[in-house]
């Protein structure tokens, strides 16, 4: 079977169904009967008027080039119901997939921020802690001077 290039991310514009079943069987090479029959196999969800005709978009038009193409290699329609199915749960992992290496990325980079900021602070407290140490010697040193002496 010949490796079919992905979907392209759908847009509003791609998604708007805007042919006619007359146009979307001319474009797409399809009859209107075998357009009913996708539509009844679930391979294809055209748009509806209010009227209740169908309208097709270019995202359709394209399922339905890969629908002729499967068909073409020999795959019956409820293999390519699958195939067309699993193309599209790949393309969102992907795409999920993509979303979550950035995500990591930035949990990276504020992880690797916070773990500066922590080694700042231990620092600044470091050093606090021995300011204190020191004005508390020098207090007690100027107290002691200050003071008789008992015996």
């Amino acid at each position: 079977m010949a490796e079919r290039p992905t979907e392209s991310a759908p847009t509003e514009r791609s998604r708007r169904g805007v042919y006619g079943i007359s146009v979307a069987s001319e474009l797409s090479g399809v009859g209107q009967q075998a357009l009913r029959l996708y539509e009844s196999k679930g391979l294809l969800t055209p748009a509806r008027t209010e009227g209740g005709t169908r309208r097709y978009s270019e995202d359709d038009i394209v399922r339905l080039r890969q629908i002729t193409e499967l068909l073409a290699e020999g795959v019956n329609l409820a293999a390519v119901d699958r195939i067309l199915t699993l193309e599209s749960r790949n393309t969102d992992l992907q795409s999920g997939a993509g979303l979550l290496e950035s995500a990591n990325a930035q949990l990276t980079s504020d992880n690797a921020r916070l773990r500066s900021d922590n080694d700042r602070l231990r620092t600044d407290n470091a050093q606090l802690a021995s300011d204190n140490n020191q004005l508390r010697q020098e207090r007690d040193s100027a107290h002691d001077e200050h003071r008789p002496d008992r015996r």
